[in-house]
């Protein structure tokens, strides 16, 4: 495990009262030591890879899904070629089964490329997976994601959405800093992402401290856990997780929800971020600084009431949302040349 980090608090016997009450309202992460160890899936894991392996084996259905490949010279580091040029992996889709076979030839090789099965729908490429292995603090509405590979690292990125990261086989290491170090980060492109969300550009492994020289900051506000068979992680939406899956077979399923807050406006926030950038993002300085203090006036500074003046019959975007006012305003704001 990497040295002198904060260690993730962990947790034991977690129930769902004690996740919803304890755990969830703190906006922090935490270790939930052995809550799914009961699974038949983690039982099999802990009797022997080829026991896991055959267990997933007979459930696939032969459904295709987003598979990478990536050589061997960067060390299962899932991320771009030198420049930015490209992406240091090829894409693919494929069964479970098939991941298991590159896999089991892979264990053969003294320097072998890394293969990931990631984020395939649990109910699509192994739906008798969820009968039997059931989360027991999450409602079953929320559909769990299957995550299988060799030896992987996945760049520090984060996720829009809360997610439960249960381990089921092999040991993942998960290095995690708070959102308030995103300008120690080092983030790559919004748009041009290895898998969607925006990476860090600093080797973890290996940190260049030259180039990155802030990531140093960053370290000191790591929290760092590795997880077992069993074990699961709580991670909070906007943290910035780094993850090694460390052995010759590592499964995880996780599962991302939302806490319901009102009517679901369907909008990402990264996407709102982009669209500022667009608009904003190339304005003079002054206007900028003027933005900014708008935008916290009436999205992020508590203190402010922009709405008390207002009839509520005429709050619109500024009051409680409504399909009709989501609608209206998807209408209103849709990008278009003028």
């Amino acid at each position: 495990m990497t040295p002198n980090l904060q260690r993730i608090p962990e947790w034991h016997d977690v129930d769902d009262a004690v996740f919803r009450n304890e755990i969830l309202t703190q906006y922090r992460p935490a270790v939930l030591k052995g809550l799914v160890r009961r699974w038949p899936a983690v039982r099999q894991a802990l009797a022997s890879p080829e026991a896991i392996c055959k267990y997933l084996g007979a459930l696939d259905q032969g459904n295709t899904w987003n598979a990478v490949l990536v050589p061997p010279r960067w060390q299962g580091r899932m991320f771009y070629e030198e420049g930015l040029r490209d992406f240091n992996f090829a894409r693919d889709k494929l069964a479970v089964s098939a991941v298991l076979s590159q896999i089991a030839r892979y264990s053969h090789f003294a320097a072998p490329p890394a293969v990931a099965m990631q984020c395939a729908p649990i109910a699509e490429c192994v739906p008798g997976f969820v009968a039997d292995n059931k989360l027991p603090i999450l409602s079953e509405t929320v559909l769990p994601k299957l995550w299988l590979s060799n030896r992987f690292i996945t760049p520090a990125h984060f996720d829009e959405m809360n997610n439960v990261a249960c381990v089921v086989s092999g040991t993942r290491r998960f290095t995690l800093f708070p959102p308030e170090q995103i300008s120690n980060l080092y983030i790559g492109p919004l748009e041009y992402t290895p898998a969607g969300a925006p990476v860090s550009m600093v080797c973890l492994e290996n940190p260049d401290f030259q180039r990155f020289p802030r990531f140093r900051e960053a370290l000191a506000a790591a929290q760092v856990a590795e997880l077992e068979p069993g074990d699961a992680l709580f991670i909070p939406a906007i943290w910035w997780h780094h993850v090694v899956s460390l052995d010759v077979v590592n499964v995880l399923v996780n599962y991302w929800w939302e806490e319901p807050t009102g009517t679901s406006t369907g909008i990402s926030p990264v996407h709102s971020l982009m669209h500022s950038l667009l608009s904003v993002g190339r304005l003079p300085p002054e206007q900028r600084r003027a933005w900014g203090r708008i935008f916290s006036y009436f999205l992020f500074d508590p203190q402010q009431d922009p709405v008390g003046h207002i009839p509520e019959h005429r709050r619109g975007v500024l009051g409680p949302l409504s399909a009709d006012v989501v609608a209206e305003i998807k209408q209103m704001i849709h990008l278009q040349d003028d």
